[in-house]
C-alpha cells in the first residue's frame, strides 16, 4: 500500500512536466486535458498544503496558457468542422462558459458556411443594386453557367448541407444540456443559411433557360430534395422551409413546361415557314414539287410527333425513382394544371388562334398576306384536329399523367373540338372570300376598262371569261386535294346546253320579242323582279361546308355577284349587251358542273343578263345559236 501511494504522489509531482510537454504549442493537447482532468480533483482536495498548491497553481497555468491559445485558435484560424469541434469541445473541458462558447462556434460555423455559399454564389451573375444597370443587365443575355445545374447541385449539398449537417450535430453534442443554450439558436442559424441557400438554387434555376437535358435538370431536383431530409430536421417546425423547398422544386418543373410550350410554338411556326416556302418556291419546268395532301401530312406528322416528345421528357418529372415526384404538387395540380391544361390544352388553342389569325386582317397589321393554299391548308389541319388529333393527345396526356377524381376542373374535349373546328370554319370562309375577291377582280376590271357603248358585233368570247373558267378549274383542282367532293343537286340533262336569255330563264325570248316595243324593258325589268320575289334566294356570304362543291359554290356566287354589280353601273350599246349575253353563256357552259346547285349559277347569269337589257340603249339580242356557235368556237 505505501509503494501504491508513492507511485501516486509521484505521478502529481510529473503532472506539470507532463502538462508542459503536452500541451506545449504542436504537442498532444487532448492527453494533456485528460491528464489534467484524473489530477484536478486530487490537487482540489489537497490544495490546502503548500506543495499540492504550488502543483496546482503551476497545472491551472499551464491549462490557462492552452486556453488562450485555443481561444485564439477559434477565432482567429480557418478550421475545418471536425477541428472547430475539437477545440470547442477542449474548452469546454477547460471549463469556458457554454453561452459564451455556443456564440463563438456559430459564429465560426457561420464564418465557413457563408464562405461556401460565396463560392456557389460567384458562379451566379451578380446582382446589381443599380437600377439602371440592373435593367441594363436584364435585357442582355447573361452568361452560360461555368457548371450544369446538376454540378451545382451536388456541390451544394456536398460542402453547404453536408457541412451545415456536421457542424449542427457537433453543436447538439457539445452544448446538449448545458444551461442558457438552447437549439433555438441553432435553428435561427439554420434557417437564415437555408433560405439563402435557396435563394442561389432559383437563381440558379433562372439560368436554365434553354431546354438542355431534362434528365439532368430532374436529376438535381432530385438530389436536392433527398439531401434536404436531412436539412429539415434542424429547423424549427414552423419555419416554413419544408414548403419552401417543395415551390421551388413545382417552380423549376411549371418553368421547364413553359418553356416547352414555347418550343412547341416557335417549331409549329418553323414548320409553318418550310410549307409557306414550299408553297411559293418557283417549280422548273418538268418538276413538280410537294403536293398539299403532302405537306398537310408532314405538318401534321412533325408537330404530333414534337408535342408527344415533349410529353415524353415531362414525363420525368413524374417517374417512380424520383423522389419529389411523391410530393402532392406532382400527383395532382402538375398533371392537371402544368401539363393537360398548361402544355397540351394551351398548345391546340394556341395552335387554333394562329391559324385563325391568318384570315384576320393580317394585311391591314402589315404582315404579308397568307397565300390562299396555306389557308385551305390550315383549315383542312384544324379540322383533323377537332376529328382526331384533339382527342389523341388528350387521351395521350390523361395515360401518361393521370388526373386526380377531385382535381381542379379541366377542359373537356368537345369544347377544344369546337374551338378547331370554329378556325377551320373561319379559315374555309375566308380561302372562299380571297379567292373570289381574286375572280371578281379580273371581271371587275374587265367590265370597267371596255367601252360598252362603242364596242363592235362580237365575234369571239373575251379573254378574261376563259381565264375565269381556268382559274375556277385550278381552284376545283386545290380544294379537291384536301377535301372531299361533296353532294351536288341533282342536274338536268341539258344542264350545258341551257339558253342564255337577256331576260331570264323562265322566259324564253321568242315569247316576248314580237311584242318587243319602247316600253319593253322597263315591262322585262318588272317581271324580273316579281320572279325573284318568288324565287329562293342567294345569299353570296354564306358560311360554306367542308366539301370541294361548296367551296367552289362560294367563289362561283361572290364572282358573278360582283360582275352583276359591275355591269348594272355601266350604259350598254346594242353589241356591248350582246357580248354580255355571249360572255354569260360561256360561263354557263362551264362553270355549272362546279356548283352544289347549276339553278344558283342560272340564277346569277340571269340577273346579269337582266341588269344587261335594263342598261341597255338599243336593248336587240343576239339569236341562240349565233351565241352557241361562237362559244363552241372560243
Amino acid at each position: 500500500g505505501v509503494q501504491a501511494l508513492l507511485r501516486k504522489l509521484q505521478s502529481l509531482v510529473e503532472v506539470p512536466g507532463r502538462l508542459r510537454r503536452w500541451a506545449a504549442p504542436g504537442g498532444e493537447p487532448a492527453r494533456a486535458l485528460r491528464c489534467y482532468a484524473r489530477a484536478r480533483a486530487v490537487l482540489r482536495h489537497y490544495r490546502h498544503l503548500p506543495s499540492f498548491r504550488a502543483i496546482e497553481d503551476e497545472s491551472h497555468a499551464i491549462m490557462a496558457d492552452l486556453a488562450q491559445r485555443l481561444r485564439t485558435r477559434l477565432r482567429c484560424e480557418p478550421l475545418e468542422p471536425k477541428e472547430l469541434a475539437e477545440c470547442a469541445a477542449m474548452l469546454l473541458q477547460l471549463e469556458e462558459p457554454p453561452a459564451e462558447l455556443s456564440e463563438e462556434f456559430l459564429s465560426r460555423a457561420g464564418a465557413r458556411l457563408h464562405a461556401e455559399l460565396a463560392a456557389l454564389e460567384a458562379e451566379l451573375p451578380p446582382l446589381d443594386a443599380n437600377t439602371a444597370t440592373a435593367t441594363a443587365a436584364a435585357a442582355a443575355t447573361p452568361p452560360p453557367p461555368t457548371s450544369d445545374i446538376l454540378d451545382f447541385v451536388d456541390r451544394g449539398s456536398a460542402s453547404f448541407v453536408g457541412t451545415l449537417c456536421t457542424l449542427a450535430g457537433s453543436y447538439r453534442a457539445l452544448f446538449a444540456g448545458h444551461p442558457g443554450v438552447g437549439t433555438g439558436r441553432l435553428e435561427a442559424f439554420a434557417a437564415a443559411l437555408s433560405t439563402r441557400y435557396f435563394e442561389l438554387l432559383e437563381r440558379r434555376l433562372a439560368l436554365e433557360r434553354g431546354l438542355g437535358d431534362t434528365s439532368l435538370l430532374v436529376r438535381a431536383l432530385d438530389r436536392f430534395h433527398r439531401r434536404l431530409r436531412a436539412l429539415l430536421d434542424l429547423l424549427p417546425p414552423d419555419a416554413g422551409a419544408e414548403a419552401a423547398a417543395a415551390a421551388l422544386v413545382a417552380r423549376a418543373a411549371r418553368e421547364r413546361v413553359e418553356r416547352y410550350l414555347r418550343a412547341l410554338q416557335s417549331f409549329f411556326l418553323g414548320c409553318l415557314g418550310d410549307v409557306r416556302q414550299a408553297l411559293a418556291a418557283p417549280r422548273p419546268p418538268g418538276k413538280e414539287g410537294p403536293g398539299l395532301p403532302e405537306l398537310l401530312g408532314t405538318l401534321g406528322s412533325s408537330v404530333l410527333g414534337q408535342l408527344k416528345a415533349v410529353l415524353g421528357y415531362v414525363q420525368l418529372f413524374t417517374a417512380r425513382d424520383v423522389a419529389f415526384a411523391s410530393l402532392p404538387y406532382f400527383k395532382g395540380e402538375f398533371c392537371t394544371g402544368a401539363v393537360r391544361e398548361g402544355l397540351v390544352v394551351a398548345f391546340v388553342r394556341w395552335l387554333c388562334r394562329t391559324a385563325r389569325g391568318f384570315s384576320e386582317g393580317a394585311a391591314e397589321r402589315g404582315a404579308p398576306a397568307a397565300p390562299p393554299a396555306l389557308l385551305l391548308l390550315l383549315a383542312r389541319l384544324c379540322l383533323d384536329y377537332e376529328a382526331t388529333t384533339i382527342s389523341y393527345i388528350l387521351t395521350l396526356s390523361d395515360e401518361q399523367f393521370p388526373p386526380q377524381d377531385r382535381g381542379p376542373v379541366v377542359t373537356p374535349g368537345p369544347t377544344l373540338c369546337a374551338e378547331a373546328r370554329g378556325a377551320a370554319q373561319r379559315l374555309l370562309d375566308h380561302y372562299v372570300q380571297v379567292q373570289g375577291a381574286a375572280v371578281a377582280q379580273m371581271l371587275r376590271k374587265s367590265v370597267e376598262t371596255r367601252d360598252w357603248l362603242g364596242t363592235v358585233e362580237p365575234r369571239n368570247v373575251r379573254a378574261v371569261m376563259k381565264r375565269v373558267v381556268e382559274d375556277i378549274t385550278a381552284i376545283d383542282l386545290q380544294v379537291g386535294q384536301l377535301f372531299e367532293e361533296g353532294v351536288r343537286r341533282a342536274q338536268s340533262s341539258d344542264s350545258s346546253r341551257r339558253a342564255f336569255s337577256v331576260y331570264s330563264s323562265a322566259r324564253a325570248p321568242g315569247r316576248y320579242a314580237p311584242s318587243y316595243t319602247p316600253s319593253a324593258p322597263m315591262d322585262t325589268h318588272l317581271l324580273s323582279n316579281i320572279q325573284k320575289l318568288f324565287s329562293e334566294r342567294i345569299d353570296i356570304f354564306s358560311p360554306v361546308e367542308f366539301n370541294k362543291v361548296s367551296v367552289l359554290t362560294g367563289i362561283i356566287k361572290i364572282s358573278l355577284k360582283t360582275l352583276l354589280e359591275c355591269v348594272r353601273l355601266r350604259t350598254l350599246g346594242r353589241f356591248g349587251l350582246q357580248q354580255v349575253q355571249v360572255d354569260g353563256h360561256y360561263l354557263q357552259l362551264y362553270l355549272w358542273r362546279f356548283a352544289a346547285d347549276e339553278r344558283v349559277v342560272q340564277g346569277l347569269l340571269d340577273e346579269v343578263a337582266a341588269s344587261a337589257a335594263h342598261r341597255c340603249l338599243d336593248p336587240v339580242p343576239m339569236e341562240h345559236s349565233v351565241v352557241e356557235l361562237i362559244c363552241e368556237r372560243g
